[in-house]
């Protein structure tokens, strides 16, 4: 028997136990991260830099699962935090909808990397990533609304919680459902860049961080201190350890702004003439701040599948006895090929002495 308030080992195993038991009723709320972004951005290396696992980043080939723990106090259970990483830059966004559903909505947060170095692929890399994110998003609400009519209404108090509910811009902000975060990899190399083009990378990002309701920061595997960095971002997603009010706004530093923190006033204006500034097919602020960035930056369409890595040739993906058989079978194909290409110039060369063909 236990004497006063102190419990006997026979209470506390109890008390285990029923711990035990509600971390199972809760497994399905453990939360989720997504991760999306820039072909060879550093996705990898980031998640891998959070786990702290010392190996070398492998090429992502479609959607890739894995997962982190940690102690919860003295519990003998673990908070198990699951991430996704979506590879192959903006070709795969149909993908999304295996970490994004109807299970998932309401414990899963995204994380958008793009590449600061390659300028050019940025604005379409975001644009891409983002569109196909609400749309999965916006189907998921939409797919879940039968089962919970209030399901937007929760994640659009949720988004304006972490924002703030009198936030000076609210009017022009229309938050993301889902935690967002941008991070603009590669700083190490951006850093080099002439000041006004990093000038203007860092003031358009803010404003789409901004106006979605995201976080943003600047991150680079060279640079220890922005690892930590990113670590933090990863643990407050996954883990819901506090994130820190910490703002960074000189874009001649790595940027590091969390959500709600930044202004408007203090963005400014996008980087266009004065008597540019009302005029163009720009209907709607966003479409301003494309039409400067582009302007600066001419963007290249990453949505190439041939941009993609053939997974067939990566050697960890080495399978002895299929890669002989696909071998034979290219073979086989070609031989094929080159059968038709000569019995069409046959055909033809025939028809050519028969007067058909000139």
């Amino acid at each position: 028997m236990s004497k006063g308030g102190d419990k006997s080992l026979w209470d506390t195993a109890i008390d285990e136990a029923k711990l035990a038991e509600e971390d199972e009723a809760k497994a399905s709320e453990e939360a989720c991260v997504l991760f999306v972004g820039s072909k060879n951005a550093g996705k990898t290396s980031i998640i891998l830099r959070f786990l702290d696992r010392d190996e070398a980043p492998k090429p992502t080939t479609a959607l890739e699962y894995t997962f982190g723990r940690r102690a919860r106090g003295h519990n003998i259970a673990k908070d198990v935090g699951h991430i996704w990483e979506l590879g192959g830059g903006t070709w795969l966004t149909k993908l999304m909808d295996i970490p994004i559903n109807t299970d998932t909505i309401l414990h899963t947060s995204m994380i958008i990397v793009l590449d600061l170095s390659l300028p050019n692929e940025l604005w379409f890399t975001m644009e891409k990533l983002l569109n196909a994110a609400r749309t999965q998003v916006d189907a998921v609400v939409a797919a879940t609304n039968n089962i919970d009519p209030e399901i937007k209404i929760k994640l659009k108090k949720r988004a304006w919680e972490r924002l703030g509910q009198d936030h000076p811009d609210k009017d022009m902000i229309d938050p993301f459902l889902i935690p967002l975060c941008i991070i603009g990899s590669k700083y190490d190399l951006f850093q080099d860049f002439d000041s006004e083009k990093r000038k203007t990378v860092c003031k358009t990002l803010r404003f789409v961080a901004h106006t979605h309701g995201a976080s943003l920061q600047f991150s680079s595997t060279k640079q220890e201190a922005l690892i930590n960095r990113s670590r933090n971002l990863i643990s407050h997603f996954v883990f819901g350890t506090p994130m820190g009010k910490t703002m960074q706004a000189d874009h001649n530093k790595p940027l590091l702004i969390p959500a709600g923190l930044d202004l408007l006033q203090q963005i400014g204006t996008p980087p266009l003439p004065d008597d540019e500034l009302g005029m163009g097919l720009a209907r709607t602020p966003m479409d301003l701040w494309k039409q400067a960035f582009t302007s600066i930056f001419p963007q290249e369409n990453t949505n190439n599948p041939a941009m993609v890595d053939d997974p067939a040739k990566d050697i960890q993906y080495a399978e002895g006895t299929v890669d002989s058989m696909r071998i034979q079978k290219n073979e086989e194909l070609e031989r094929y090929r080159r059968l038709c290409e000569r019995r069409a110039k046959d055909a033809r060369q025939q028809a050519m002495n028969e007067g058909l063909v000139y």
